[in-house]
This record gives C-alpha cells, sequence and structure tokens, in this order.
C-alpha cells in the first residue's frame, strides 16, 4: 500500500485560541480542516522564540540539546549553534522515498542549506522579510509607531494597500501548489510538502482587504489586560512598560491587523486544501498545522513574546487530519509540538524517530489512560541571557526563573494567570513536586549545566536536583 502524503503547514506567532470556537478571528478553512479531524486544545511550544522552536521541531529534541537556544540573526554563531550531527526527521522521509520539500521562512539555522535536513526542493530566502526590526513604513493607509527616547521607532500595526497576490504568503503557496501539481504526475511517489509563512508575525500590518473584514469596536479586552503583574518576576513589568503610552484603542487596532493576518493565511489554506481536492490527494494525505509560538495579544497588557512565560506565548494551536486520524475530536490532555516528530514519521513511514517528545497515537487512538498530561518548555533569553524553565502538569503550571522569583498558577481555578501561589504555604507541597519534576526532567533530557549548577550561589530552586519525586 502507498504510504501517505503529508502537507505540514506553519505559521509564525499564532496563538492557539485564534481557531477555537470563542474566538472573533476568522479562520473557516481551519474550521472545516479542525472539523475533519483531531484538535488538540493544549499543545505547548518548548520556547517562545522562533528559531529554537523550529529547530526543535526539525529534531524532536529540547533547545538545549540541539544548541539553536536564540534566533539565527540576533547573537553571535556561538550562541546560538544547531548541532548538525542530530537526526533530523525530513531527512527519514526522504531516505524512505519521499519527495520532499520545504517553501516559507525556515529560521531554523543559518545554513539555509535545506539539502541537509532531507529537502530536495526548497525556497526560503525570498519568503523571509521580518528579521530584526522592521522599518517604518510610509505608504500606510493607518499606522501606529512606539517611540522611546534613544529608541529606533517600533512599527506597531498599520493597514496596507498591498493586492494579495503580491504576498509573499501568497507567493508561497502558489509554489506549493504548483509542487502538487507535479508530484500527481508521479502518483507511485509519496510527498512531504513544508510550507511555512511569518505571518501573523509582528509587526502587525495587514493587507485592508482583510483588516476591513473586522469591526474594532468589537474586539474587546482580554480578562487580565488590567494586570498590574505583582508578585510576578520585576522584568515583567519592565518589559510591560513598553507599551505604557498606548491605549486600548491601540491595542484594539493591532488585535485586528493580527486577525485579519491570521484571516489572509487562512485563505491560502483553503488554495492549498482547494488543489489537493481537485488533484484527489486528500484522502491519503495528513495534514498538519500549527505554530512555532504564540503571542501574548494584550493579554496583561503585553504584547509579542518573549521572558514572561504566560499562556499566550507558549499555547499554539495543533490540528491533525488525513488517515488513521479521527474526525470532529478535541483532545484535552497536555501535549507539546514534539510530540508531532514521532507522530507523523510513524504516521507516514511507520517507523520510530529518537527524540524527547511522545507519539500522539495513543491519543489518536482514544487510549488516555496511560497518557501523562504534561508539557515542558525552556527559555534561555532572547540576546539578554535569562534562565527559565517552564513546566506544565495537569492544572498546574510552574516557572522556574533563574533570575527571579519562581510562579506557580492553578490553571484551572486560574486561567488568565492572575495569581501567583508560588509563596503561598499552602502550595509549597505542589510547588516542590513541580520543582523535582523539572529536575527530573532535566536530568532525562541531558540538560546537565542545570542538573549539575549546586554550588552555592545556584541553589534557590523549591528544592535541587537530588530530591525524589
Amino acid at each position: 500500500m502507498r504510504r501517505p502524503n503529508l502537507l505540514f503547514l506553519m505559521t509564525d506567532q499564532q496563538r492557539a485560541d485564534t481557531v477555537e470556537l470563542q474566538t472573533a478571528c476568522q479562520t473557516p478553512n481551519l474550521d472545516k480542516l479542525a472539523a475533519g479531524g483531531t484538535q488538540f486544545q493544549r499543545c505547548y511550544t518548548v520556547n517562545p522564540i522562533c528559531s529554537p522552536a523550529r529547530a526543535s521541531l526539525m529534531s524532536g529534541v529540547l533547545p538545549h540539546s540541539h544548541g539553536m537556544v536564540d534566533v539565527t540573526h540576533a547573537v553571535p554563531a556561538y550562541r546560538a549553534r544547531f548541532d548538525a550531527t542530530l537526526p533530523v526527521w525530513p531527512r527519514q522521509l526522504q531516505k524512505a522515498g519521499y519527495d520532499t520539500a520545504y517553501f516559507g521562512k525556515w529560521h531554523v539555522e543559518r545554513s539555509h542549506r535545506l539539502e541537509n535536513f532531507g529537502f530536495d526542493t526548497y525556497e526560503v530566502e525570498q519568503y523571509q522579510q521580518k528579521l530584526g526590526l522592521v522599518e517604518v513604513e510610509e505608504g500606510l493607509i493607518d499606522r501606529k509607531v512606539v517611540r522611546q527616547k534613544g529608541y529606533a521607532d517600533f512599527l506597531f500595526y498599520g493597514v496596507s494597500n498591498e493586492v494579495v497576490e503580491t504576498l509573499p504568503e501568497y507567493r508561497m503557496y502558489s509554489d506549493g501548489i504548483a509542487f502538487l501539481e507535479q508530484a500527481a504526475a508521479n502518483p507511485d511517489r509519496p510527498w512531504a510538502l513544508f510550507l511555512s509563512t511569518e505571518a501573523p508575525h509582528d509587526p502587525y500590518v495587514a493587507p485592508q482587504r482583510y483588516y476591513k473584514r473586522y469591526t474594532v469596536d468589537d474586539i474587546s479586552p482580554p480578562a487580565n489586560f488590567e494586570d498590574d503583574l505583582a508578585g510576578r518576576p520585576a522584568i515583567y513589568d519592565r518589559i510591560q512598560s513598553v507599551w505604557n503610552d498606548l491605549t486600548w484603542e491601540d491595542f484594539a487596532q493591532a488585535i485586528t491587523c493580527y486577525y485579519a493576518n491570521c484571516t489572509m493565511v487562512d485563505e491560502q489554506i483553503g488554495r492549498i486544501l482547494e488543489a489537493l481536492d481537485l488533484l484527489e490527494m486528500r484522502e491519503n494525505t495528513v495534514i498538519v498545522f500549527t505554530s512555532d509560538h504564540g503571542d501574548y495579544l494584550a493579554e496583561h497588557r503585553l504584547m509579542l513574546k518573549g521572558i514572561p512565560a504566560f499562556e499566550g506565548a507558549y499555547r499554539v494551536p495543533l490540528i491533525l487530519s488525513g488517515p488513521g486520524i479521527p474526525t470532529d475530536r478535541q483532545v484535552n490532555k497536555i501535549v507539546s509540538l514534539l510530540d508531532l516528530v514521532p507522530t507523523l514519521v510513524q504516521l507516514t513511514t511507520g517507523d520510530d524517530f529518537p527524540g524527547h517528545g511522545r507519539s500522539l497515537l495513543p491519543l489518536l487512538q482514544n487510549k488516555k489512560s496511560g497518557w501523562l498530561s504534561e508539557a515542558f518548555a525552556e527559555c534561555h533569553g532572547q540576546r539578554f541571557n535569562y534562565t527559565q524553565r517552564v513546566l506544565w502538569r495537569n492544572d498546574y503550571k510552574y516557572i522556574f526563573n533563574g533570575f527571579d522569583e519562581d510562579e506557580l498558577y492553578n490553571l484551572a481555578a486560574d486561567p488568565h494567570e492572575l495569581h501567583n501561589l508560588a509563596g503561598d504555604p499552602d502550595q509549597r507541597i505542589v510547588l516542590e513536586s513541580m520543582a523535582a519534576r523539572m529536575w527530573e526532567i532535566m536530568r532525562q533530557t541531558g540538560d546537565t549545566s542545570m542538573v549539575q549548577a549546586q554550588y552555592g550561589m545556584f541553589r534557590f530552586a523549591p528544592v535541587g536536583p537530588e530530591a525524589p519525586i
């Protein structure tokens, strides 16, 4: 029997709730994809910035293992260098006979030589435009610029007159459709196509065609918009101060532009899915939709992503559809982006793949009893060095902050993360249990620089790495 194809659709900085029922964000094609497949409600990225998360998606291991702990363009090579000796799973598909292609934002490592990662065909340079600070564009219909003394102007949001056919997302999906048409000429060979957009990544500049589908006044502040961040690390408050001069109207305009870009990408997804149907490939194609990380999007009066370890930056969309995947299913167990790697290798080649993730097949097969509802992430800062580890386990979320006080949230009782329980004596047992599990995961994944940090200046976690679980 012919192996299934793989269509891997990824965006940049897209929140999980943009494709959920309660959202104001319009994504009709993804809604249909979810109805025809399985949607994971609690999927977490391993890092809140691009390169570490993307390198983990390629290698199946946490950032400390692959070495890309910061974004490729932001730091010298010694600060973030991908370990080229690691296995990467697209190469395993290629060895199994798959015709492999990658179009769009890469940002995994510096070489941009995707043949080393198992891709027969690729184009990444022409689609990647938003590395670093984006210059303030003069030709925008509407725009907002954040100005601070001694800093370059920061383009916050804008509305453009760009025609959709000129956008990199449109061109990229057109290249993907052309690839599918070529693959259809060789029906006996399976294929794996990766399409990776920069949108809806900031700056939040949206084409007017999509912006006009929304009404700014319909956008409501998130429940934690007025959070003063009391009881959280001081750096969170300093980062929040960047946006102090913005009104709610400014935030609402940015959110509207962000949603408009999600809708624009959704339209491109509709194009590729229509092409799959016309080529009669849909039934034998595993389809994945996800993002590398999220965006605060005014929660806690923050924007973008970074060191504040809130759900908006870490929880990402994950939809699977295709052969062997149940339809119209919602999974509420906690999973990790790392879990995608062994899952997709099993669904395509039938083989296993080494790494730090767990196959999602038991959840897809409704075998939930043995699933540990847990995810783990690590952050090494971006440019500025921070040490942070994040553990989700059932209802609780624990954040080890190597630069300030820790955090503990009961997400069932406090979904908006307003109350840090780390200093609550009644929660001490939970705090220590979560910290002990953190150390166990770091031992299991070879995070030795942390586990071996038992010198006097490092002994301030709730319990040390020798603590029993």
